[in-house]
């Protein structure tokens, strides 16, 4: 796990790739690779893609849709094609949904789909890389990239990926798997252009506004979220080391309480108090001391969903910080979050831990008591 000296690392990103899809390789992989892993992707979706509220689903499959057929961001599409590829998708759902996982063979090996050190060990002389983990409890996610680069970092092995062979509809671009973090570029790249697509629908002053204009955006638009894609890499790192410190703080019942509990509102609530966690014991600290005034843009430019209804004081703080406080609301701010999220936390496994099953209905009220948030 990583020690509180993450705080102070310093925001690089020498180890990012700067072309806009990721760097390419000499030769594709093995096909057969490819097709088992993109297999179960799509045995993945099938089985989870009716989860999504419908406008967070059509988003998703327009997005899928541009990386499958290599259509470049802001590009028209047409949409007589797409609905038929949405079709055709979905009746391919219906034929695997109740398959098995594909194992996947590298070399003369087969492997468990979930070894992921296994099959990264075997694949690193190819410079590739591997990812399979689940982004909810019960909801898997594969993917196949183009390794970029690899380091370690207060005992976490860090993997930055570029180009992407085979992916799952939902592709985050940072994740914290066991001991590794893998850290998408291409995923990170497109997620930018969404974000930016989204925003120039009303243009509206904001955190979102105000980190597109310290890459300079308005003189040349590619190059300033490439550029923000290679520095906002590392905001996403530390908040996957955020996520390794929670769990080292929390131990192994939090994933536990999730598995078992299985309710997606829950769910939902839990994610967003253990994000508020992470970013306060690492994230935020992090950009803080390095004083990464764009990186602090961005960080609030998702800070969104339950979190600022749950730490409404923090969204204050950084009024202040614009209004020129040089971050002293900001930093008390943060202090006492770490705090606070980890109480709420901790109250939260001791409901499960004393009531088990039954704990669900404990826990949404506290999750709900407005003495619970910070105001």
């Amino acid at each position: 796990m990583n020690s509180l000296a993450t705080s102070s690392t310093d925001l690089k990103s020498s180890t990012v790739p700067t072309n806009l899809t990721g760097c390419p390789i000499n030769t594709r992989p093995d096909s057969e690779l490819v097709e088992a892993v993109q297999t179960n992707c799509h045995i993945a979706d099938a089985a989870h893609a009716a989860d999504m509220t419908l406008c967070i689903y059509l988003l998703q499959m327009r997005e899928f849709y541009r990386w499958e057929k290599g259509i470049a961001p802001l590009q028209s599409i047409a949409r007589d094609a797409l609905g038929l590829w949405l079709s055709e998708r979905e009746s391919l759902w219906t034929q695997l949904e109740a398959l098995p996982w594909r194992r996947v063979k590298v070399g003369d090996v087969d492997y468990e789909p979930f070894d992921v050190a296994g099959i990264n060990t075997a694949l690193k002389p190819q410079g590739l890389i591997y990812g399979a983990g689940y982004t909810a409890p019960g909801r898997a996610s594969f993917f196949l990239a183009e390794l970029i680069s690899a380091e370690l970092r207060d005992g976490r092995h860090i993997y930055v990926s570029g180009q992407e062979f085979a992916r799952s509809l939902s592709s985050p671009p940072a994740a914290l798997s066991g001991a590794a973090i893998f850290l998408r570029q291409a995923s990170l790249q497109r997620w930018l252009w969404e974000k930016y697509e989204a925003w120039t629908l009303r243009r509206p002053e904001g955190a979102f506004k105000a980190t597109l204009q310290a890459y300079g955006f308005e003189d040349n638009l590619h190059l300033a979220l490439q550029t923000m894609a290679q520095a906002q890499a590392e905001t996403l790192i530390l908040h996957e080391l955020g996520e390794a410190q929670a769990d080292q703080l929390l131990g192994p019942d939090w994933q536990e309480m999730r598995l078992q509990l299985a309710d997606r509102r829950i769910d939902l609530q839990l994610r967003s108090v253990r994000d508020l966690l992470a970013d306060c014991w690492v994230t935020l600290p992090a950009l803080l001391d390095e004083k990464a005034s764009p990186s602090l843009h961005f960080w609030f430019s998702n800070f969104e969903g339950l979190r600022p209804l749950y730490f409404p004081h923090l969204a204050h703080a950084y009024e202040a910080w614009l209004h020129g406080d040089k971050g002293l609301s900001l930093q008390q701010a943060v202090t006492m979050g770490k705090t606070h999220w980890q109480r709420v936390c901790e109250q939260v496994l001791q409901l499960y831990r004393t009531k088990g099953s039954e704990a669900l209905e404990p826990i949404r009220s506290l999750l709900a008591e407005p003495a619970q948030v910070l105001a």
